[in-house]
């Protein structure tokens, strides 16, 4: 991956907003073996982290995975709490980021994961995930210092209402998920970068977690792939929701089980008509590049 011909991304700009300090990278000290996952949102974010924790702990059980892998670019806590215990981790560390790449640090020896999932299936996960939010999440996210820009505030009562406010203002009341897929999909072919579906993780999660733990350079211990696929399945996860979730689930009303939701895909097609699914359909088509739209909706990469 020392191929001096590549063009390897540069960091463009800085986003901030009620989440984001994307300067919490510009100092970051990224080691050969690093490990980044990055999604848009509520696209198996968290299931990939526990994913990478059972490969490189070899199936193990009682792991923290949240407090392990954390997200750098969130606002809260602070660079000066945040980045010294991330530089202390001496275990090969597996980082969560949402930024677009151009707002991002890219380093050449570290491996990048993203995971796509359609944007309906998204939002009516982002809509459960920002209903059930209790006051610490707000009160986090909007009265920690630093904050850029409005505070964020409660959810439409009616996710259809949601969805099209989401759609109509490009992201709101959280960030663009065109930009974020499309500066993604600009360098899905660079050697040290994995795209991975979700839906192909709920319909082959053994098959794309030996693709993963290939691609990361990590033998499967074959007398822990059993212990390892349990561990990674949705009933176990949400069992052991308060291991995998930030703070265990404070910020949630119900804890971390209601973080940890259905993990399901198509909850949509019984409550947007026709018209309100094609909607999204044609944005998609219209901000995404050729063969992206068709990769978020099905998995497929033509």
């Amino acid at each position: 991956m020392d191929d001096t011909s590549i063009n390897w991304p540069q960091k463009t700009g800085e986003l901030h907003s009620n989440h984001f300090d994307s300067t919490m990278w510009n100092d970051f000290e990224f080691r050969d073996d690093d490990i980044i996952i990055s999604t848009y949102a509520k696209s198996g974010t968290t299931w990939m982290q526990q994913i990478i924790s059972q490969l490189i702990f070899n199936g193990q059980e009682g792991m923290e995975v949240a407090e392990m892998s954390p997200w750098i670019d969130l606002r809260v806590p602070p660079k000066h709490v945040k980045m010294p215990a991330v530089a202390a981790q001496d275990h090969r560390r597996f980082i969560k980021t949402h930024l677009p790449v151009d707002n991002l640090v890219f380093s050449p020896k570290a491996k990048y994961i993203y995971i796509g999932r359609d944007g309906r299936d998204v939002l009516w996960s982002l809509f459960n995930h920002h209903t059930a939010a209790n006051e610490h999440w707000y009160g986090a996210l909007n009265e920690s210092p630093g904050l850029v820009g409005p505070k964020i505030g409660k959810p439409l009562e009616s996710v259809v209402d949601y969805y099209h406010e989401w759609l109509d203002k490009d992201g709101y009341p959280f960030w663009s998920m065109w930009e974020n897929v499309k500066s993604w999909w600009r360098i899905k072919n660079l050697p040290n970068v994995m795209f991975v579906h979700f839906s192909n993780l709920k319909s082959d999660m053994p098959g794309e977690i030996q693709k993963i733990a290939s691609f990361l350079d990590i033998a499967i211990d074959d007398s822990k792939w059993e212990a390892i696929l349990e561990h990674c399945s949705f009933d176990y996860m949400k069992t052991n929701a308060a291991m995998s979730v930030p703070l265990g689930g404070a910020f949630w009303e119900g804890g971390a089980k209601t973080f940890i939701n259905k993990g399901v895909n198509g909850r949509w097609k019984d409550m947007l008509t026709e018209e309100d699914s094609q909607k999204y359909e044609n944005m998609a088509a219209e901000k995404l590049p050729e063969g992206c739209a068709h990769w978020l909706a099905t998995g497929e990469l033509l």
